[in-house]
Formats: C-alpha cells, sequence, structure tokens
C-alpha cells in the first residue's frame, strides 16, 4: 500500500516569492504548524492509501488523464482558511486558474478510481497552496482573519507554467516526506 496524491510542483522561483513573504508573518504566527516549503505543493486529487496492484493501471490512467488537459498559466495570489478565516483549520494561499484545471482535477481523481484507488478525495476542488494547520485541539480551529487580510491576503505572485502533473507518494511519521513517482505532461497548447 502507498499514500498516493497528484500534485502540481510549482517551479522554484514561485516558491522563492512565497517563501520571502510567509518568513516574517511565520514569526507572529507561532501558535500554527507552518508546513516546511520543501514540503509545498498544490494538490489536484488525493488518492489515500492505494493498493500496490493498483499502480501500473493507476499510471496509464493518469497519463491519458493529462494527456487530455492543456498546459495552463496559473499564479498564486490571496490567501484564506478551511473552513472560514474566522475558524481556521488550514491556512492557504490561493491558485489563480481557471475552470480547465478544475476540469483536470476531476478527470484525474476520475480515472484514479476507475484505476482501483478507492478513497479518492470526492470534495469540490479548490486549487491552494496550504502554508499552515491549527494546533487547536478543538474543532473550531483558530481565528485566522487577521493573517487572511494581512500581507499574505494581498499577495500576487509571478506567472508559471503548469505542464505536468505529478504522482507522489506522501511517507509520514515523525518526519513527512514526499517522494515523486512519476511526472505525467499536459497536452501542449495548439
Amino acid at each position: 500500500m502507498s499514500r498516493l496524491f497528484v500534485a502540481l510542483l510549482p517551479p522554484p522561483e514561485a516558491l522563492a516569492e512565497i517563501a520571502t513573504v510567509v518568513e516574517p508573518v511565520r514569526a507572529e504566527w507561532p501558535g500554527l504548524r507552518w508546513v516546511d516549503p520543501a514540503l509545498w505543493h498544490v494538490t489536484v486529487a488525493f488518492l489515500g492509501e492505494v493498493p500496490d496492484e493498483v499502480l501500473p493501471e493507476l499510471r496509464v490512467r493518469l497519463a491519458r488523464a493529462a494527456a487530455r488537459h492543456s498546459a495552463q498559466t496559473v499564479s498564486f495570489g490571496g490567501a484564506g482558511a478551511f473552513p472560514s478565516p474566522a475558524r481556521g483549520r488550514i491556512f492557504w494561499l490561493g491558485l489563480d486558474a481557471g475552470p480547465a484545471l478544475t476540469r483536470l482535477a476531476q478527470s484525474v481523481a476520475a480515472g484514479a478510481r476507475r484505476a482501483g484507488a478507492e478513497e479518492t478525495d470526492r470534495k469540490r476542488f479548490h486549487p491552494h497552496l496550504t502554508l499552515a494547520r491549527s494546533r487547536t485541539r478543538s474543532g473550531h480551529g483558530d481565528d485566522l482573519r487577521p493573517l487572511v487580510g494581512g500581507a499574505l491576503g494581498a499577495f500576487g505572485g509571478r506567472r508559471w507554467e503548469a505542464s505536468s502533473v505529478h504522482l507522489v507518494r506522501s511517507h509520514t511519521g515523525a518526519t513527512v516526506r514526499y517522494e515523486q513517482v512519476e511526472a505525467y505532461a499536459l497536452a501542449v497548447r495548439g
């Protein structure tokens, strides 16, 4: 069994730009668990625990799904929190992407389910980069409205080309680590 997800991996320049804006904010919010920048990604589809025997078919289905969708120009901008800024459990930076990215996410998830990835997340797709998580043990989260409305709320990043999706294995434990399994190119815009 492997714990898998499919993601966009932003270029280093885009991530460095975000790190520059996030660093001073981290010190002001020590009560949050900030995600290590080495783990930053945009989840396209969470697949959960996938049996090893499913991997060959999953690879075929993901390659097909990616090939049906064009590369896209996207950028990071605006901050938010799930489930809401007033009760934030997850603090995120948004991804300015059109409906084509949502269609890609739906196609990838459907292909993964057809291949046998049973735990595929069926929540509405909302492209974002998770920056921090609440440490609050209650289900209420933290009041992140000042954080959402601050410097990161006004952030607008450089545009970059999302030209592939990546199948990633998550290794959990004392230290979380991600391992790229394979990349699938999106179709070249014609």
